[in-house]
């Protein structure tokens, strides 16, 4: 039978009363007062940038035809969030200069080739419209292009945390493939890109220009000498870089070779890969791996046995695979609007992996910590915590432990993972990427039935071990505003309406309260969003009536959330 509305309500509170609500007080700021560390003025950057060149930008480019326009006059992958609803503007630049060609040798200082080498390429910057909004912190992404193009993978991934802490975000076109591939920029738009060239006119067959390329890129964001890429926003206190798959290669050769030669970045994070880093220089640098990445070896054995220091932390979420829901689903509209087509495990789009392809391990809840750790870290000298490693039970390949469901031991443990609703895997087997983009298989009726007696079962271990793993530190202090939370309910539901578990019109009364309290959430009003969603509760009570395993399927990720957002509400009262 449905559980009535009292019983629910009872059982949130009974959350709080047991505990959770100080959990969450420690997790999205603790009522304890602050160390001296964090109260602090914060530090002075020590990247003085004085060797790096200052390249001459051009811009903001004009827009000469709508975005998604055959003409292709707007930036490539030109975002598709409203950024003017938050404050935000989105403006691209082109960039001139002379650059070096380094050659990077492990862990020692990169080596010059030549020098006065002219290049063109371009920025995207996404920032905060007026300087009220802007924390002071300048994310600095090396553009992916694994693919052949342009992929700013770790925007896709943490673009709604940057926006809603302040943050700016800029997109460095570095490397040749970028621009030009077949599929490149020039090539995308010969009239927008045609003038930009990082091979000397096809002399450079390599990306030994890339290096100096990103330095300069970032000189012109934190001093400027001409036009300025962040408008009438105040010169940034810090940046600091970030980049994905080779793109964290690239930047793991940076940060070993070339960072102490330039000095001009104030911290790094890799994503997804990066190899093994020197150990004398004083920027951090902060890794985080998915468990594909561990499983696959795109993480190598010998970064991982290097243990934290200082300037070193590394942290592997367990469960989280190198392309996942997150990333794909975010990215797949863009490329098909830009490219043509969907990428593979688009939801919709044929499925070519062994396994239903894509973790759903918010993994980028991780990622949104990180970039709040890394600004701590430089900003006011405080470590970010360390994290235990994902087990794995041989090294050379790498064999990750598994329990009886398969799910990986060890590693940064969210609640997706702990408690699960699915088996999360980082790894897959088909053609093409299937064995970076990990695997997501729900569990049955009765598999859910035996783990989880009761919605209530589920919450309560569901809830401890989101907060545990917030008073952790592993996920930001914001994490109840993330829009996964609501968009994981959707994707539950439309699930259920394909299988025939739910009815059309049942979801749309669903999605009624669904949207708005995704609105009221993510705004930070928790108690609205906890209000609606308990109404939502209500209607899957009232209407799914023929298949109890699908309306307890609703009320646990449901009443879940609902608790969450009730203890982050009761500690604003």
């Amino acid at each position: 039978m449905p559980v009535p509305s009292r019983t629910r309500t009872t059982t949130r509170r009974s959350l709080v009363a047991f505990g959770l609500a100080g959990a969450l007080a420690v997790a999205t700021g603790p009522a304890a007062p602050a160390t001296a560390a964090e109260t602090a003025a914060p530090r002075p950057s020590t990247a003085t940038g004085e060797r790096v060149a200052n390249p001459v930008v051009a811009g903001p480019v004009a827009r000469t035809s709508p975005v998604g326009d055959p003409r292709h006059g707007y930036p490539f992958l030109a975002t598709g969030v409203d950024l003017a609803a938050a404050g935000y503007v989105e403006e691209e630049f082109f960039l001139f200069g002379t650059a070096t060609r380094y050659a990077v040798q492990g862990t020692q200082n990169a080596t010059t080739i030549a020098t006065d080498q002219p290049y063109g390429t371009r920025l995207v910057v996404r920032r905060p419209a007026a300087a009220k909004k802007f924390n002071g912190v300048v994310i600095a992404e090396w553009n992916n292009v694994s693919n052949q193009w342009d992929q700013e993978v770790d925007w896709f991934q943490s673009h709604e945390h940057l926006i809603r802490s302040g943050y700016a975000w800029v997109g460095v076109s570095a490397q040749r493939a970028g621009l030009h591939s077949a599929t490149g920029l020039k090539a995308w738009s010969p009239s927008r890109y045609g003038a930009l060239d990082v091979t000397v006119g096809g002399t450079v067959t390599d990306d030994s220009l890339s290096y100096d390329i990103f330095s300069q890129a970032v000189k012109a964001v934190r001093n400027p000498t001409g036009v300025d890429p962040l408008g009438k926003l105040p010169a940034p206190q810090y940046v600091i870089a970030t980049g994905h798959s080779q793109s964290a290669g690239r930047l793991a050769n940076y940060y070993n070779g070339v960072q102490p030669l330039a000095d001009v970045l104030d911290g790094i994070v890799l994503h997804g890969g990066g190899g093994v880093l020197r150990t004398d220089l004083a920027t951090p640098v902060f890794r985080i791996n998915s468990e594909g990445d561990v499983a696959s070896g795109i993480l190598p054995a010998a970064a991982r046995a290097q243990a934290d220091s200082p300037v070193l932390r590394s942290w592997e979420v367990a469960g989280a695979s190198h392309g996942d829901w997150k990333l794909i689903t975010d990215y797949g509209p863009l490329r098909q609007r830009d490219i043509g087509s969907y990428p593979g495990g688009y939801p919709g789009e044929p499925q070519t992996c062994t396994l239903p392809s894509l973790s759903r391990i918010p993994q980028h809840m991780v990622q949104n910590a990180v970039y709040d750790h890394t600004v701590a870290w430089v900003a006011q000298g405080v470590a970010p915590p360390s994290a235990p490693p994902i087990r794995t039970t041989t090294t050379t390949p790498p064999a990750v432990a598994r329990d009886d469901l398969g799910l990986a031991l060890g590693g940064i443990r969210l609640a997706q993972h702990q408690v699960p609703l699915r088996v999360n895997s980082g790894s897959n087997t088909g053609p093409g990427f299937c064995f970076l983009d990990g695997s997501s298989v729900p569990l049955t009726d009765a598999q859910l039935a035996a783990r989880y007696p009761t919605v209530a079962a589920y919450v309560d271990a569901s809830v401890a071990a989101t907060l545990a793993a917030a008073g952790a530190g592993y996920l930001p202090p914001s994490f109840t505003r993330d829009p996964a939370w609501y968009s994981d309910l959707r994707d539950l539901i439309t699930e259920y309406v394909a299988a025939g578990r739910i009815t059309e019109y049942v979801a749309a009364r669903l999605e009624d309260r669904l949207q708005r309290a995704e609105q009221a959430g993510t705004a930070g009003n928790a108690a609205r969003a906890s209000e609606l969603l308990a109404q939502l509760a209500d209607r899957a009570e009232q209407r799914i009536t023929r298949d109890p395993a699908a309306r307890d399927a609703v009320l646990r990720v449901t009443e879940t959330l609902i608790a969450l957002l009730d203890t982050a509400a009761d500690r604003h009262r």
